[in-house]
């Protein structure tokens, strides 16, 4: 699984991780917590050239050119089309920081190990495999993805260049 965020707490369910969850797609998905650096809410971004589908652009963010990804169209759905109701998750994943374009945030939910499934065989291509587990409670079903994959994987890296000084 990805760095997730493993807390003090132990529980009968082994240890305990906190993910934030949000909806994309009319599906609910969920982060480790401590990947989370900002929440904010939907703004215009600037389209860069010959990036991959999902990648709608960049902003910048208190002067960091941030790369955003539309998770719709990176988990196999329609294009969103941006409203007041969008929210853009800045997560920091092992290459860099990213935002997020999601329909909405829902909650954080603290998860017991033993609570997590594994995610079935379903001959899906590697670079397309970026849940890492499931998490059923109650009439929720949770897919928890993986930062690094998510941003990583075929159809999703972008290259951000350094500037010369």
């Amino acid at each position: 699984m990805d760095a997730l965020a493993l807390t003090d707490t132990a529980s009968g369910d082994g240890a305990v991780r906190e993910y934030l969850t949000f909806a994309a797609a009319g599906q609910e998905y969920g982060i480790g917590i401590l990947s989370v650096r900002e929440i904010r809410g939907w703004s215009i971004e600037t389209p860069l050239p010959n990036c991959p589908a999902a990648v709608r652009g960049i902003i910048n963010l208190r002067g960091q050119v941030v790369p955003i990804y539309d998770l719709r169209i990176r988990l196999g759905a329609e294009c969103s089309m941006p409203s007041a109701t969008h929210v853009v998750i800045v997560v920091e994943a092992a290459s860099g920081f990213y935002g997020l374009l999601v329909d909405a945030v829902s909650d954080i939910l603290s998860v017991g190990d033993r609570e997590l499934q594994p995610v079935p065989k379903t001959g899906m291509q590697a670079e397309d495999a970026f849940l890492t587990a499931l998490l059923a409670r109650e009439e929720r079903m949770v897919s928890l993805l993986d930062l690094d994959l998510l941003v990583g994987g075929r159809g999703a890296a972008v290259e951000m260049p350094l500037l010369a000084a």
